[in-house]
């Protein structure tokens, strides 16, 4: 597996005045696709906390390409786009449904850390986790 789609479908609360989806909603979308993917994985983000390994955020970056709007369903791809010993980038592509036109496309940098916060190599610390990451990059 490559990519994992999360569907959603655009709720009122979403949009701004003018109908269209805010900006700030594709960020929890990007957090959505990124749980489901690792949860499609075998890998509960709860559970990986609860073992100690934690993927604080470094780094976000969104490309607005179309609008999106009420009730519109979409789907968030996320793929594994880099992987080292101590971070990860996560893409995202966010398509309208049922054409998948691409209106949003995006990436959130994560640091391996335990429950101190001290940078940790999941290669070293939990290699399974690494080996399945790996093999999702696109």
């Amino acid at each position: 597996m490559n990519s994992y789609d999360t569907h959603i479908k655009v709720r009122y609360k979403e949009t701004d005045q003018m109908g269209i989806v805010h900006h700030s909603n594709y960020y929890p979308w990007f957090e959505e696709g990124r749980t489901d993917f690792l949860a499609s994985l075998g890998r509960s983000y709860g559970q990986m906390e609860k073992d100690g390994l934690l993927m604080p955020l470094l780094e976000s970056h969104c490309v607005y390409k179309k609008p999106a709007y009420y009730e519109d369903r979409l789907i968030i791809r996320t793929y594994v786009k880099e992987i080292k010993g101590v971070r990860i980038t996560f893409g995202y592509r966010v398509l309208k449904q049922p054409e998948q036109v691409l209106i949003a496309e995006g990436y959130t940098v994560h640091a391996f850390v335990n429950k101190n916060m001290k940078p940790v190599n999941v290669k070293k610390i939990d290699k399974n986790l690494y080996d399945l990451l790996s093999e999702c990059l696109a």
